[in-house]
């Protein structure tokens, strides 16, 4: 049994798998430290053969995890690393450590998961949006703050109070607080049915348009294109790397 780890910018998910599809997804915030609500299920937990992280929270919090996991198991977390090719896939960036580990795993499961060109969007801590072929190619990507990063750098930079607000079933609003709230979501919206229009005119096809991330299931009441969403998409990827291709562990 493997123990898979997406930290992210903001939170830690966690499942356990057998080298097929990762099990219940655990989600907890980790605040670049290890969170104490984990410690308690990982005492519970029974000593997995091997331990598999993406880490893009830093290196603060990855050195508290690898230190929690040999107090419990005597085992060294293994971190995957972007690389420029997995079996069909072909990252667009020139140099594949600059592109996010996250980025790179939704990608590999994405390939894995649909036959046909895809854009991937994660909507976390940022919000990713990535274009893949189905032949494998990257196209590339774009990156926006993601929706509780826009709503308070908005709010940072002015004088608009803080309403706590939930948008409305109209894309637009009638009240402050509703209108930020409404916005960051269309933002977000509307640069993905821009992106996925175009890459059906380029491709000819109808994309699969995929949603992971924290706020994924936020964004499906704005979207005005077919979109499933796969939360666990980030460990999907390290289930796949597992299994295929162990060279892609540093």
């Amino acid at each position: 049994m493997m123990l898979l780890l997406d930290i992210g910018n903001t939170n830690l998910r966690w499942a356990l798998s057998d080298g097929g599809s990762p099990g219940e997804v655990r989600i907890v915030r980790h605040g670049a430290a290890v969170p104490l609500d984990l410690l308690a299920d990982w005492e519970r937990l029974e000593a997995p053969g091997r331990i598999v992280a993406s880490n893009v929270g830093g290196p603060a919090v990855a050195a508290a995890i690898s230190r929690a996991t040999r107090a419990y198991w005597g085992l060294d977390v293994e971190f995957v690393q972007t690389r420029a090719h997995f079996g069909a896939l072909r990252i667009a960036y020139p140099e594949p450590e600059r592109f996010g580990v996250d980025r790179w795993l939704a990608l590999v499961a994405a390939h894995r998961l649909v036959p046909e060109t895809a854009l991937v969007v994660d909507a976390g801590t940022a919000a990713t949006f990535d274009l893949l072929l189905a032949d494998g190619r990257h196209l590339g990507g774009l990156i926006l703050p993601g929706v509780e990063m826009m709503r308070a750098s908005l709010l940072a930079g002015t004088l608009i109070p803080r309403i706590a607000s939930e948008p409305t079933d109209e894309p637009w609003a009638a009240d402050t607080g509703p209108a930020v709230a409404a916005g960051s979501l269309q933002a977000i919206a509307a640069l993905t049915t821009r992106l996925y229009d175009r890459l059906e005119r380029q491709t000819q096809t109808s994309p699969a348009l995929i949603l992971t991330g924290g706020d994924a299931e936020r964004l499906i009441p704005a979207m005005d294109r077919p979109a499933r969403v796969m939360p666990d998409l980030v460990l999907r990827g390290l289930s796949e790397v597992v299994s295929g291709d162990a060279p892609a562990i540093g």
